[in-house]
């Protein structure tokens, strides 16, 4: 092998190795923000609850912090009417409403969205059922209806595109750039060869 083809060899070698880390560093780097995105970890009552005494409250626990300004939390009865609750308070973490007046069986729906301290929407929702054998029953529950999975309790994480949105159009972004990376690499080892 002469100098010249020993050079070039290692040069390729050069290149492949960078072209290589660039493209597994452009591939990890996009998802971590999906997975700095909050989302619901826990909720009292929790979906599909069936519960023997109506609950007095509705409390929400999310990854991260709430801004209090931009809290929503609402629950609706079986006929989608709004039950009257508090104000939401926030602490941390965690969100509530109390519920003003007694819930009479049936399903109820928590529907919530809150902004996080990175800026990010998210907002679900889910059900629950009162069946207090002592109280009375209140109209028939609508058909269930399929949510997309937010975090433990599974609200339906509505507007977010899926958390998929940003870290696809950085993906594009990436491959764009190392296409673009891995052609002027080409056209500097041709430069080279030719000189």
């Amino acid at each position: 092998m002469t100098a010249a083809r020993k050079v070039t060899f290692s040069m390729r070698t050069r290149v492949t190795a960078i072209l290589t880390a660039l493209l597994t560093t452009l591939l990890l780097v996009p998802a971590a923000p999906a997975a700095a995105h909050n989302s619901l970890q826990s909720a009292a009552p929790a979906q599909d609850a069936r519960l023997t005494a109506a609950p007095t409250s509705v409390t929400l626990r999310f990854l991260q912090r709430l801004d209090p300004q931009f809290t929503t939390i609402v629950l609706s009865d079986a006929d989608r009417r709004k039950v009257p609750t508090g104000a939401p308070a926030v602490d941390g973490t965690a969100g509530s409403v109390t519920v003003e007046e007694p819930l009479v069986n049936g399903t109820y729906t928590v529907a919530y969205r809150v902004v996080s301290a990175d800026g990010h929407p998210v907002q679900g929702s889910y059900r629950f059922t009162v069946a207090d054998p002592a109280a009375s029953a209140a109209s028939p529950p609508p058909p269930a209806t399929a949510t997309r999975s937010g975090g433990p309790a599974s609200p339906v994480a509505a507007g977010e595109g899926g958390d998929g949105g940003p870290p696809a159009v950085l993906l594009a972004a990436g491959a764009v750039a190392v296409v673009a990376v891995a052609g002027a690499a080409l056209l500097l080892l041709r430069r080279r060869r030719a000189s």
